[in-house]
Order: structure tokens, then sequence, then C-alpha cells
């Protein structure tokens, strides 16, 4: 048995997202010992590597709540687990598109600076003045 500080260095999970996880039912309530102190078997360690790993990889924690239910089902067709993780990979390339046009953006307030006063400034020009940007739709 892990206690909570044991089960984060083992997971990379610090000890308060341990916490949260278990008072939303992502990870079982830990078994006590006679000293009230939690205890994790290892079954919750590789459940708290999965959540980690998935969240590492940006999926929400509803998705997650759901991956979970499917992977405690081994024998249910993967297709809501394909389903979960194509929604999230469509997530990521639009997630991808904002990032470059912000990039573009970023680039080319800077390229426009003309090294001069804060009042001649292009970068608080275009922070002040959404219309000044090229890609007015980025960030909303």
């Amino acid at each position: 048995m892990l206690t909570i500080g044991k089960l984060s260095q083992a997971a990379g999970v610090k000890v308060p997202t341990i916490r949260y996880y278990e008072q939303i039912g992502l990870l079982p309530e830990a078994d006590r010992s006679s000293g009230n102190q939690r205890l994790y078997g290892q079954k919750t360690l590789e459940r708290l590597c999965f959540v980690r790993h998935a969240r590492d990889l940006g999926f929400p924690l509803d998705a997650i709540r759901e991956l979970l239910r499917l992977a405690d089902q081994p024998d249910m067709p993967c297709a809501s687990a394909d389903e979960i993780a194509r929604r999230q990979l469509i997530a990521v390339k639009e997630r991808i598109q904002r990032l470059q046009a912000l990039q573009t953006e970023l680039q080319r307030m800077v390229a426009q600076c003309a090294h001069g006063t804060i009042s001649d400034c292009r970068v608080i020009d275009v922070l002040g003045n959404h219309d000044l940007c090229l890609h007015a739709d980025h960030g909303h």
C-alpha cells in the first residue's frame, strides 16, 4: 500500500490533485490506516497514471471519466473510446490552427515595431485596437 506522498511520487501527480481526483470521482476513495492516513493500492496507481497521461494529452475531465468507465469494461467494443480520441484530435488540430494564427499575428506585430517610443509602438496599438489584427477572430 502506498501513502498519498508515495502515490504522488510514483505517478508524478501533486498531492492536492490526487485529493481533487478523489473528490470528483476519478479515483476511488482511499482506504485509511489506523492513524487515518490515506492508503492506495496498485490499481489506484495505475488509474492515476491513466488520468495523468490522458491529461497530458489534453483530454478534458469528462472525457477521462468516460474513458475510465470504458476501461472498467474490457469486453466492450472500443468504438466509444475511438470516438472520444477522435474528438480530442479535432480539438487539438483546431487549437494548433489558432496558435499558428496567434504566432503569425505576434510576428507581424514585432516586425512592424519601429523601436521608437511607446506612443508609436505597433504592439501597443494592436493590443489596444483589435481591428488592427490580421486575424480578427483569434482568441474568440
